[in-house]
């Protein structure tokens, strides 16, 4: 009996506590503005870091290319014991003794020299020995590989760094499509709030007159129909802005899932068309950078088949039969590619194909480019009227609602003309939250089209 009082009493300990660590510790969300929201997303998204990385790897294989304007200096060295000499043989001295030397030797010799003369001798030389070296090549001529390669590393830097731009773009254009999805959603829930006051009050005027026996019971009916309704729709909002806003936290690199953003007033200032310069365009400039490279590719093929001329210095050391002997030399090179001339001729036509191909691609896309700044400036125009035309259907919305509930208290309409109203008046507000929304992505994808 003891331990179920103490059980029970701390139980409500705990539940005390509980109640006061969420009621004087609320859990706070941190604002951030769209441009604090940008910020996030260019330092931390994965698609800028990946970006960023490319770079560094260009810039690595533009040092790695310079290296070769530099000579190649190697060195080697060897050592071997065999398990027989190398040299062996046998010679005979006798073989070696020119035949007008031997008939003089013969007379100045003793006969038993003379036999010597006749006998085999064993040579066995170098059973181990060792050897070392190092040469420098200077490359002279190499049909134009060294200097056209590190052209290459060059412009795929520059291709890597419009790439992060290009990315760049990206993430500012889905920062801004999350954004105005989070200020859009939190909008309809402000309007859903609107709708709920709304709402009370006519239940209110609504009971008061079923009390009364003014009118049927049914309108009370609507009226609660309709607030379930509103309820339903509350829920959705509630899950639609935390996903939205879990998104939006991921993809800045936020550490939090709890966040609000400052909203901007619903004002659309007049939008001004300005002009575009293609040459401007990252996407331009990167089709131009992969023209760059297939003429660069193909100058490095045509170089390949070309003879290549080098010079050299080195200096080596070995020791043979416990002999040291060192020495130095200077060297010439020349290779000329003959047989490489059958198929390098079609590699060289092939590149040709692929530079074209890279012309043709950027004229293209050129003009594709020049239709999507067009299409980007009606979108801006036509995102801009349907804005304007939202904001007048609020006031229109606001009046027919107002005029409906006057005719409702007066006898002379039903609840359901007033709770039609009140649905088109609420589409309304949400109608123009929507298109400012899509009025501000527009804009971003115009300044993006301009490269602005």
């Amino acid at each position: 009996m003891k331990t179920r009082i103490v059980n029970k009493d701390l139980g409500k300990v705990v539940g005390v506590l509980l109640f006061y660590l969420f009621t004087f510790i609320p859990l706070t969300a941190q604002t951030y503005s769209l441009q604090q929201l940008k910020d996030s997303a260019l330092k931390n998204n994965i698609a800028i870091r990946d970006a960023q990385n490319a770079i560094d790897a260009a810039q690595q294989q533009r040092k790695e290319a310079f290296t070769k304007y530099f000579p190649n200096i190697s060195a080697n060295g060897g050592w071997f014991n065999a398990n027989k000499n190398i040299i062996s043989r046998t010679i005979f001295p006798s073989d070696y003794v020119p035949t007008s030397v031997a008939a003089a030797l013969a007379q100045m010799l003793p006969p038993q020299a003379l036999v010597d003369l006749t006998n085999p001798i064993p040579v066995n030389l170098i059973k181990d020995g060792a050897l070392a070296g190092v040469k420098a090549i200077q490359p002279v001529f190499a049909g134009g590989q060294i200097v056209n390669n590190n052209r290459l590393a060059r412009v795929g830097v520059e291709a890597t760094r419009l790439q992060l731009q290009l990315s760049e773009n990206e993430v500012e254009k889905q920062t801004e499509q999350y954004y105005w999805k989070l200020v859009t959603l939190e909008e309809k829930m402000s309007t859903i709030k609107a709708v709920e006051e709304l709402l009370a009050d006519i239940y209110k005027d609504v009971d008061v007159a079923v009390r009364a026996g003014l009118i049927m019971r049914n309108d009370l009916l609507q009226v609660q129909l309709r607030q379930n309704d509103i309820q339903s729709q509350k829920l959705k909002l509630q899950n639609g802005i935390s996903i939205v806003q879990k998104l939006l936290a991921q993809y800045c690199g936020l550490n939090t899932d709890a966040i609000t953003v400052k909203k901007e007033d619903i004002i659309a200032t007049v939008p001004v068309e300005t002009s575009g310069n293609l040459m401007d365009l990252a996407e331009y400039q990167l089709l131009q950078k992969q023209v760059d490279a297939a003429h660069l590719k193909r100058l490095i093929t045509v170089g390949q088949n070309l003879p290549t001329v080098a010079v050299g210095a080195g200096y080596n050391v070995y020791n043979f039969m416990d002999h040291n002997r060192d020495f130095g030399m200077v060297f010439a090179t020349v290779n000329v590619p003959i047989s490489d001339w059958w198929g390098g001729s079609h590699a060289i036509k092939r590149k040709k194909i692929e530079e074209r191909k890279a012309e043709e691609e950027l004229a293209d896309k050129a003009e594709l480019l020049n239709i999507r700044m067009v299409k980007a400036w009606n979108d801006v125009t036509e995102a801009y009227q349907q804005l304007s035309i939202a904001q007048r259907s609020i006031e229109q919305a606001e009046e027919n609602l107002r005029l409906n509930r006057d005719y409702y208290r007066a006898g002379t309409s039903r609840m359901s003309d007033l709770l039609e109203a009140q649905l088109l008046y609420q589409q309304a507000r949400d109608q123009q939250t929507d298109a400012y929304a899509d009025y501000q992505n527009k804009r971003l994808e115009y300044r993006i089209a301009t490269g602005k």
